[in-house]
């Protein structure tokens, strides 16, 4: 496996290369989730690419940034596990030299959900993203399902611009009891952590009743109370969409796929969860 910190290194060494590219771009701190990206990105390309930045320009508050764990040894020795062939470990100055001007609009995608709690962070999500399909040049990318509304970003972007590049959505990786693996549950307490799988707990609850006809309002009824059972969370938002969309469904989907979208604070931790059907 090789590490690379430089954009000029980087892209010379996957350009001589001259192979198929599965590229997983992420923040670090990495769990058996983004493994499985690269794991399934080795099997589908000749090579693979992971790049780990935490990406200063998404975070809304500075203290989010501060607080993202770091562990870049860890990281690269997983990687190693899972036979991953390059990675992309630039600094903040070497992907930023002077602070991006211009700004990205995806429309209602970028207003609702994460977009309404989280000013300008798909602006900064489509920016290094862009950067880095110009830097690695992937034949295809690969990202989980968990970030949902990312995602749909990330394929509006590949679409509008013709990115040559194939968006390879991938399932929810889960702990055992359900929790939705995440960088961020490495910040719970023992006790948060007990507590957080019923966040998807509910999420199945609320895809039972809907499944039962019952109607978006009720639902969100019952969530809003199952979360208020639990003084520990703070419920955020509970939103049913249109898998494709994200646009607000006023009765079940019965054609499409429906998406139950929430995020709660724990512990002060968000964690954002999904379930689509």
């Amino acid at each position: 496996m090789e590490v690379y910190h430089s954009i000029a290194e980087i892209r010379d060494r996957l350009k001589k290369e001259g192979k198929t590219i599965g590229f997983v771009p992420t923040m670090g701190a990495l769990h058996q989730g983004h493994l499985a990206l690269v794991e399934r990105a080795k099997s589908e390309n000749e090579l693979a690419v992971c790049s780990i930045f935490v990406n200063p320009t998404q975070f809304d508050k500075a203290e989010d940034l501060a607080k993202y764990p770091r562990t870049l040894d860890a990281d690269l020795a997983l990687l190693e596990s899972v036979n991953c062939d390059f990675v992309f470990a630039p600094s903040a100055e070497e992907m930023y030299s002077a602070l991006p001007q211009m700004k990205f609009d995806f429309g209602n995608l970028e207003h609702v959900m994460e977009g309404r709690f989280r000013k300008g962070h798909f602006n900064g999500v489509g920016i290094v993203v862009s950067k880095l399909f110009h830097i690695v040049q992937p034949d295809k990318a690969y990202f989980g399902l968990k970030d949902l509304q990312q995602v749909a970003v990330i394929n509006r972007m590949i679409q509008d611009l013709s990115f040559p590049i194939t968006l390879v959505p991938c399932p929810i990786i889960r702990e055992d009891d359900g929790l939705a693996m995440s960088s961020r549950n490495r910040r719970l307490s023992p006790e948060a952590r007990k507590l957080a799988p019923h966040i998807f707990r509910i999420l199945n609850e609320a895809k039972l009743k809907l499944e039962a006809e019952e109607k978006p309002q009720n639902v969100l009824s019952h969530v809003e109370e199952a979360f208020a059972a639990i003084p520990e969370f703070e419920l955020e938002y509970f939103e049913i969409v249109d898998f494709e969309s994200l646009e607000s469904l006023e009765s079940k989907n019965p054609e499409g796929q429906n998406a139950l979208c929430l995020a709660a604070y724990l512990d002060g931790v968000r964690l954002i969860d999904n379930l689509v059907f």
